[in-house]
């Protein structure tokens, strides 16, 4: 495994490789992360894996600050997986130079994630932009626990034809239905609970949903949920996975979108 914190000697050593798959991540490796690395083993090329919290994607400095890191542990992981090269920029080493292709923003990107957290979409995207121009990989893999997120990196590679393929990866979860993510490290037992509880009932009411579309009852949703413990709730919604539009009927394969806060520490998930 070689790691590579200079962009400059990383694309030296990756030019004539033609076929690379590449997993973004912001550190802190846990189960999901993991099988996203596994998956892009299936796909027989080399595999490369950045490290990087994106101060452009936090919409509060101290969010920013406190995000869990540890890249002693992370590092281990990643040599047990047998990776084949490690990027771990710095803040100047990504955003020194110009992106040659501008950013494209979907207009589904002011939803959900998108209404809430100003600008962090647009933060997303540049970097990822900046990746992609700095590695060139054939292939980007993305866990769909992140569902908008990776549906707008998909939206700007097709738009801008940039030669990388987005392969969507299911959602990891803890045995209690959670969803695996970094942000996990810091619930206490109770909010692990509570974050359990609400994917639970999630579950439940999405059975009812996909038997009447009008069981979906937003103000009743939001109370039981505040019911079992969340402090505060930023969007619950009924989304078709295809088009990020509501649903018109049942017949349509669609998703529950939520975003939800255990005191301070901010969830997301797709059911």
């Amino acid at each position: 495994m070689k790691i590579f914190k200079s962009k400059h000697k990383l694309q030296k050593k990756i030019l004539n490789i033609k076929n690379i798959s590449f997993v973004p991540t912001m550190g802190g490796l846990h189960r999901g992360h993991i099988s996203l690395i596994k998956k892009s083993k299936t796909f027989k090329g080399k595999i490369l894996v950045s490290i990087f919290v994106n101060p452009k994607q936090f919409n509060e400095k101290k969010d920013f600050l406190s995000y869990p890191r540890n890249l002693k542990k992370d590092l281990i992981i990643l040599k047990n997986l047998n990776v084949d090269f490690v990027y771990i920029p710095n803040v100047k080493n990504i955003f020194s130079f110009r992106a040659k292709n501008k950013i494209f923003l979907d207009k589904s990107s002011k939803k959900l994630c998108g209404q809430s957290r100003r600008g962090h979409f647009e933060g997303v995207l540049n970097v990822v932009n900046r990746f992609l121009e700095i590695i060139k990989p054939r292939y980007i893999f993305l866990g769909i626990k992140d569902f908008q997120q990776s549906y707008l990196i998909n939206r700007h590679i097709l738009k801008k034809k940039i030669n990388t393929k987005v392969i969507h990866c299911k959602t990891i979860r803890e045995k209690n239905g959670v969803a695996c993510s970094t942000r996990n490290n810091r619930l206490n037992e109770n909010q692990f609970k509570i974050a359990s509880n609400v994917f639970k009932y999630l579950k439940t009411k999405k059975k009812l949903i996909q038997k009447k579309i009008s069981n979906f009852k937003l103000l009743k949703i939001k109370k039981d949920l505040i019911n079992l413990g969340v402090t505060k709730i930023d969007y619950v919604e009924l989304y078709n996975v295809k088009t990020l539009k509501r649903p018109k009927n049942k017949r349509e394969k669609f998703k529950i979108f939520i975003a939800f806060y255990l005191n301070k520490i901010r969830l997301i998930d797709n059911i």
